[in-house]
């Protein structure tokens, strides 16, 4: 997925000199997961280029030049390091098209590294997703593998508004069944791990099926896309998984199909439980589902605590916990 994101940056920034790279280290050092490697020095200094540790200054300067017509697409180090950011994305990034009337748009990208299962800690481990799909103008973006990641980071820099590309990091090199105790499976042994080398773009606001089913929808993004695919294989329950890719705009088309036709949904994602971006999902699929429903909707997710760093794999939405939720949803009348 790395260089899947490497590859989307090196063709936009080839087809349009208006797309500029910034952020913490993303020059010389290459960034520090190295997604930004070799771009500046193929595409210079002046696009490609270091700023200071100051995610408002990033944030703000990055809204300032997409006003001005560039394109950047500018890294948060991780994605708990947003904070300082938040401001500048909300109240400026966001409203810019709609407080100018349309006279100002704000075409900018901001990348950040999210989730646990590295060993992070509370900050370095965080899945923020909810906070920026509240905010009306931003869309947001969570790919679960490299062809994914590098076809909608590249509809993500050409989209003409703010766009938040949230970057799984136990995903950057291989698909994470959610078995911490097993060997890494490398991208080059799955078939999403074969990207091609020229431009594509995938668009925004379209999920994907990545498991057929019958008996219950499960609706997941990033890397619980393949706990869930894990869990339903080790319950043997016959789980339609949807990748949403998107969460905003979100592919309410696809939800629902899937939903009518099993009559059953489980909401999986890492992010603590309380106002959760699967609190969102819920009320969509009791809203437009109702009727069809077998069963109350369970959302499995990761606790309302801190990210703990010594209990990882406890707070971790495994396939365990995933599997408990299938059971228990397909034992309902």
């Amino acid at each position: 997925m790395i260089k899947a994101v490497n590859s989307a940056l090196d063709n936009m920034m080839a087809r349009d000199e208006k797309v500029v790279i910034f952020g913490e280290d993303v020059g010389y050092f290459g960034g520090v997961f190295r997604c930004t490697e070799g771009l500046q020095e193929k595409y210079g200094a002046q696009r490609c280029f270091d700023s200071p540790i100051n995610e408002s200054g990033i944030i703000g300067a990055a809204i300032g030049m997409a006003a001005y017509g560039m394109r950047p697409c500018v890294e948060i180090q991780f994605a708990d390091y947003m904070y300082p950011g938040y401001d500048q994305l909300t109240q400026e990034a966001a409203r810019i098209r709609y407080r100018s009337d349309h006279d100002f748009t704000a075409p900018m990208t901001v990348r950040m590294p999210t989730g646990g299962g590295i060993f992070g800690g509370q900050t370095h481990s965080q899945s923020p997703e909810a906070l920026f799909a509240h905010v009306s103008g931003l869309k947001t973006v969570i790919p679960s593998n490299p062809y994914d990641a590098k076809g909608l980071l590249i509809a993500s820099i050409e989209d003409n508004d703010p766009v938040i590309f949230l970057e799984p990091k136990r995903l950057y090199n291989g698909p994470f069944d959610g078995h911490h105790d097993r060997p890494i499976t490398p991208w080059s042994k799955h078939e999403l791990g074969d990207v091609p080398e020229d431009y594509y773009s995938i668009p925004l606001g379209k999920a994907a099926i990545r498991r057929e089913g019958a008996d219950v929808t499960v609706l997941a993004y990033g890397t619980m896309v393949y706990v869930a695919e894990t869990a339903a294989e080790e319950t043997g329950i016959d789980a339609e998984v949807i990748d949403l890719r998107t969460i905003l705009p979100y592919d309410l088309e696809t939800i629902q199909t899937s939903v009518e036709k099993t009559g059953r949904c489980v909401i999986v994602h890492e992010a603590t439980k309380t106002c959760g971006f699967g609190s969102e999902l819920m009320s969509l699929v009791q809203e437009n589902c109702f009727y069809h429903l077998e069963a109350p909707i369970i959302r499995v997710t990761g606790y309302d605590t801190p990210y703990p760093h010594a209990h990882e794999w406890e707070y971790f939405p495994g396939p365990a916990r995933v599997g408990e939720a299938l059971k228990k949803v397909m034992e309902a009348a």
